[in-house]
């Protein structure tokens, strides 16, 4: 009997094996094609100029006919001065509603200027200020004392040292005096190592980008010492319906082959459908203005449209016939609305019976809606 082939996967994982992978990977042929084409200044330590890095981020034509997929739909004034941020020696702090692609913009910054967006800090309420200054091995500690041998560098200090972008995620979400370690890195461009009489100064290329969700407003807000230190770019909710859409239809696709799922381009009513649901709950008024609706207490964000839409193509290709169909997505909808069991139920059977009950076409999703709220 034949035994199958098994890869390890204990370390140094490939592109290709990668569930998910880092964007400097995922699209590594896109960044070299620009770097190749890329005649405009530099920064320091920067991999493209920062035209180049807008041109990644918002998509374009390259003279040798590659083609830049967009990472980021929405205006390109907003790239434009967070790119040119990135260029000074101000951090950069976006921010805005759940999902608006802080993160995803985050990486792909980072990847574009310096080819690495590993260089992670994740914020929680847990997370100590190690993971912005340093730790120590306490083996060594323990052994030897302190020393450099013993020190843990954390990824801002890595990204110092290597004139890098390092990147906090959820900043609010860190307790305020770990926030604060971050003013002296932020306007000294030094960080203190006491216990060694010794400093790492930032050289240059280094910067840091961080995300915050305005949502969290009132958990930890940032001392006004700290946001002076950052320029804030606030990202918004897509514009238009089709805005909203595109975006959903992009990283359905990229997440639909990353997993082997069917092409959604076929079920493209459906992501139109759950766009419009959400966008009528979100603004509190159905698309055509006649009807005043009440807000659900979640955010209904296009990231939570996008998992929707990947949750149902996953049905359709594993219990359906592959196309993705009204009952896909009405139980991914009923999930993302209905976050407070009382009040927010109600909100939806008062939608699904004044709003999609009336619409024309929205026949077979009314039923799958009633099938799964039953």
């Amino acid at each position: 009997m034949t035994m199958p082939e098994t890869t390890s996967t204990t370390a140094g994982t490939t592109g290709d094996q990668a569930l998910r992978p880092h964007a400097e990977d995922a699209f590594a042929h896109e960044l070299a094609a620009l770097a190749a084409a890329d005649d405009r200044p530099r920064p320091a330590r920067w991999r493209l100029s920062p035209w180049a890095v807008a041109t990644y981020l918002l998509g374009g034509a390259l003279p040798d006919g590659t083609v830049i997929t967009p990472k980021y739909v929405g205006p390109r004034r907003i790239v434009e001065v967070a790119v040119t941020t990135l260029a000074t020696d101000r951090a950069l702090l976006l921010l805005g509603v759940p999902g608006t692609a802080k993160t995803w913009v985050s990486e792909h910054l980072a990847a574009a200027v310096s080819g690495d967006s590993t260089l992670l800090v994740q914020g929680t309420a847990g997370t100590p200020e190690e993971a912005i200054r340093y730790g120590w091995n306490y083996a060594q500690l323990l052994a030897n004392g302190p020393s450099r041998a013993a020190l843990v560098p954390s990824p801002v200090m890595r990204a110092m040292s290597d004139g890098m972008t390092a990147r906090v995620e959820e900043l609010t979400r860190i307790p305020a005096d770990v926030q604060d370690s971050l003013i002296t890195i932020l306007s000294e461009k030094t960080l203190p190592i006491p216990e060694l009489g010794e400093e790492v100064q930032a050289v240059r290329g280094f910067n840091l980008i961080a995300t915050a969700n305005d949502r969290d407003r009132g958990v930890n807000d940032l001392s006004s010492a700290l946001r002076r230190r950052f320029n804030t770019v606030v990202l918004p909710l897509p514009a238009t319906p089709e805005a909203e859409v595109d975006i959903v239809s992009r990283r359905v696709g990229e997440m639909g082959r990353s997993l082997e799922l069917p092409d959604g381009a076929e079920g493209i009513q459906e992501i139109r459908r759950v766009v419009t649901v959400f966008r009528e709950l979100r603004d509190g008024v159905t698309t055509d203005g006649r009807t005043k609706l009440k807000s659900p207490s979640g955010t209904l964000s296009t990231a939570e449209a996008i998992s929707v839409v990947t949750n149902g193509l996953a049905l359709a290709a594993h219990f359906g016939d592959g196309v993705l169909r009204p009952g896909d997505v009405a139980a991914g909808i009923l999930g993302a609305v209905v976050r407070d069991p009382a009040a927010d139920r109600v909100i939806w059977q008062e939608y699904v019976e004044t709003v999609v009950r009336e619409r024309d076409g929205w026949k077979d999703f009314y039923r799958a809606c009633r099938e799964v709220s039953a």
